[in-house]
Formats: structure tokens, C-alpha cells, sequence
């Protein structure tokens, strides 16, 4: 059993933040330093890091952190200044998107970034509504808390934000095929316009993850957001693609998560593995957008995109090009998932299991047939897992899916060792289950 939970620690952390601060795990683990995929914890234990993508190039990846050193040794100053970083970087960046995605706008978080979409869309249609999945959740501020039908409790208060079914192939209508399932969904996102249209609000925009993450890495029926996003265009709204999560390579085959489909964003979204830990997130948006936009708004955050954090975002580039990452999700994602489905044909627990290059969702439930979610399963097997020196969690509707997001130097050597121990696990569930 690897770290003894340090209990003065934990109450202290009670007095400062509260007992309802989420905490990973039944025992809370204490780490304290990080290389590659690795984590460890005061008593030298490691821990193999299945979960974090912040760390986007690795756990305190040394080209990253000279790049930090070496800029925040010479200056650091905002936006308001020229300085070479800031431009070479939006430059970068922007180049690794379609032509129509032309400009940035750089903050420091993921909900920052959202929001600052939100008020561009709003700004630049003339219009309120936001439409978005019935399980979302894209940030922690307010406004962005509003779109947050997963958990958020503004997202029950507010006009604003009308939702529908996350398109999921797996849970969708039984019976029904691609096609017809695809219509169904498709149906809900006009019922919202329509409904903004009886209340007098107009449609801003359409925000969603192109992976369909936190509801669950769905596979979604083919051409539902190409049709969705042609809808909401023809309602006078925009689409934001929340490229958080699913964003730098980490699709394998694209740098971007939304290009896997047949269309393009108005906006993007970015944050997370954008600064392999450091706070660096932002916008990529049509050029006519941030132009006019920006007239009026005269956007400006203080410790968005400095030259620290832009120095920070070009090393996490140049890594992600000199040691393949991207060429390594397709290939160590693919050893993943075979490997997955293996156990998939041996436990039936897995009721499903899903991936995107380096981003894999095992589906558990009671029944293969009643696909009825396994929660208490889910969940006894992240913490038999992180007792076992691997790290996991859950993410979906019910918290029943098993949520596999390593960082992307991530190899088969290591998945070999994520495979063996969740084997292991898989089967000591299984018994505890049918006894």
C-alpha cells in the first residue's frame, strides 16, 4: 500500500480551504515532485501520472523550465509593451490553425478564456443565448459557471443557456441507427433556438468541447455537429470549439480536436496543457472578430501571455515537434486501446471503451445489456489503482467511466504497466462483484 496519508497535513488544509475542496481519492495522496509521466510522493514512492494533461510534455520538462528560467531571469512585463515572445508566439500558434483562425488573445486560465469567447460572441452577433450539452462544463467563473449543466448551480438560475442530450452513441435511443440518432440530436439543438426564439432571445452561440470530454470522450453520430453548427449559424450564432482539454496533438492525427470534422470554429478556446503547468490559456478567433472586438472592448489582462508565458508556450511547441508527440499518440494511443479492448473481451464490466489519440474512456457498467452505469465499481477501482502506484479517475453523467489522459511522452512501456495493474483490479472487482 503505497503513501500513508499525512493527517496533520490534511487538517490543516480543512482549516485553510474548507472539507469540501475536491480532493483526489479515499486516502489524499501528497506529492511532491514530478519528471516525465511520473509523480512522487515524500516517501520516494512513484506513481505512473494516467491522468493529468496539464503536464502536457511531461512533469517539469527540462527544456520547458530552462525557457521559463532563462526569460524570467532577463524580464517580464505585459502586452502593452512590444517584446518579440508575444508576437513570435501568437504567430506560432495561429499557424497551426485553419487560415480564418487568424488572431489571439492570450489569459492566464481555461475559464478565462471561455469567458472571453462568450463576450465576443455576444459582442460581435448581438445576441445573448449560448447553447450547450446537458452535461457541460467549461470553467469556474461566473458566467462561464452559467454554461455549466453538469454541476454548476447558476446553470439552473439562468436564461441565458439552453442545453441538449449529449450525443452519445453508446446511451443514445436503443434500436436507432447512426443516421436517425444523428437527426435526434440535431432536433434538440433547433428546439433550443426555437425556444430562445419564443422568449426573445437570440442565439449567440454554441459552445462545445469537439471531444465531448467530461460527458464521457463520446463518440459522436457522424455529421450531428457539422449540422448542429449550420443551425446555429442560420440563427445568427457562432460556434466555440473548447479545445481544452483535447487540444495540442493530443488527438494524434490533428493538432486540433475539431478538426477531425468537416468544419471550421469561429472561436477556439485554449488553456491546460498550453503551458505544461504554467497559467498561460487564450482565444484563436476569425481576424473580423478580435478586430472588432477588441475596438470596442480594449481587451487587457495583466498576466496573460507575458513573455515568461510566451517563452513557456514556445518551448512546449518545439518539444511537442522535436520528440514526435503528436506521431506518439497515434502510436502508443493505438497500443492503448488494443490493449483496453483486451480486457474489454475479458471483464464485463467495460461495457464501451473509447479513445482520441492519448485520451481513453472505459465505460463500466452492470449489465452489458441493460448498460446500467457501474458508479460504486468506477469508483472502488481509481482508488485500487492509485493504491497500486497508477493514477486514474472518472468523468460522464454517472462518474462511471474510467478517464485515461496521460501525458503525452507517455510509451507502451508504461502502458504495460497501466494494463497489468487495471487487469488486476479488474478482476479483484469482478470477484468482489460476484460474490
Amino acid at each position: 500500500m503505497l503513501n500513508t496519508v499525512n493527517t496533520e497535513l490534511l487538517h490543516r488544509r480543512f482549516k485553510v480551504m474548507g472539507k469540501s475542496s475536491p480532493l483526489f481519492y479515499e486516502r489524499p495522496l501528497q506529492l511532491v515532485r514530478g519528471e516525465g509521466v511520473w509523480l512522487f510522493d515524500p516517501e520516494g514512492n512513484r506513481y505512473l501520472d494516467v491522468y493529468n494533461n496539464v503536464p502536457h510534455v511531461g512533469h517539469c520538462h527540462p527544456k520547458v523550465v530552462a525557457a521559463l528560467h532563462q526569460q524570467a531571469s532577463t524580464l517580464n512585463i505585459h502586452t502593452r509593451y512590444l517584446h518579440n515572445n508575444i508576437v513570435e508566439y501568437m504567430e506560432r500558434l495561429t499557424a497551426s490553425f485553419g487560415e480564418d483562425l487568424s488572431m489571439a488573445m492570450l489569459t492566464c486560465t481555461g475559464s478565462e478564456a471561455n469567458e472571453l469567447a462568450l463576450r465576443m460572441a455576444r459582442f460581435c452577433t448581438g445576441h445573448q443565448g449560448i447553447i450547450v450539452t446537458d452535461f457541460a462544463y467549461h470553467g469556474n467563473t461566473e458566467a462561464v459557471a452559467e454554461l455549466g449543466t453538469g454541476f454548476m448551480p447558476e446553470a439552473k438560475l439562468t436564461k441565458r443557456v439552453k442545453s441538449f442530450a449529449i450525443p452519445d452513441s453508446y446511451r443514445g435511443v436503443s434500436g436507432v441507427d447512426e443516421a436517425d440518432l444523428a437527426d435526434r440530436y440535431v432536433a434538440q439543438v433547433q428546439q433550443a433556438i426555437d425556444e430562445f426564439e419564443a422568449e426573445g432571445i437570440k442565439v449567440a452561440g454554441m459552445l462545445v468541447c469537439p471531444d465531448f470530454a467530461n460527458e464521457g470522450l463520446l463518440t459522436v453520430p457522424k455529421g450531428f455537429l457539422e449540422r448542429a453548427t449550420a443551425l446555429v449559424r442560420k440563427a445568427g450564432g457562432v460556434l466555440i470549439a473548447d479545445e481544452v482539454q483535447a487540444g495540442f496533438g493530443r488527438s494524434g492525427k490533428h493538432m486540433w480536436a475539431h478538426q477531425w470534422y468537416d468544419l471550421t470554429p469561429d472561436i477556439v478556446t485554449l488553456g491546460k496543457p498550453m503551458g505544461n503547468c504554467h497559467p498561460l490559456a487564450g482565444v484563436v478567433a476569425r481576424g473580423d472578430m478580435i478586430e472588432a472586438f477588441s475596438q470596442q472592448a480594449m481587451y487587457f489582462n495583466t498576466f496573460g501571455g507575458t513573455p515568461v508565458s510566451c517563452a513557456v508556450g514556445m518551448a512546449v511547441l518545439d518539444v511537442l515537434a522535436e520528440e514526435r508527440l503528436m506521431e506518439n499518440a497515434v502510436s502508443t494511443g493505438a497500443y492503448v486501446s488494443a490493449g483496453l479492448r483486451k480486457l474489454q473481451q475479458t471483464y464485463s464490466l467495460i461495457g464501451d471503451v473509447r479513445d482520441l489519440g492519448m485520451f481513453f474512456a472505459v465505460e463500466l457498467v452492470q449489465d452489458l445489456t441493460t448498460k446500467q452505469p457501474a458508479i460504486a465499481e468506477a469508483r472502488r477501482i481509481i482508488n485500487l489503482m492509485r493504491e497500486r502506484g497508477v493514477l486514474i479517475s472518472t468523468i460522464g453523467v454517472y462518474d462511471s467511466i474510467l478517464k485515461l489522459r496521460p501525458p503525452m511522452p507517455f510509451q507502451p512501456e508504461h502502458a504495460d504497466i497501466l494494463l497489468s495493474t487495471l487487469d488486476e483490479v479488474l478482476y479483484l472487482v469482478s470477484q468482489e462483484t460476484s460474490a
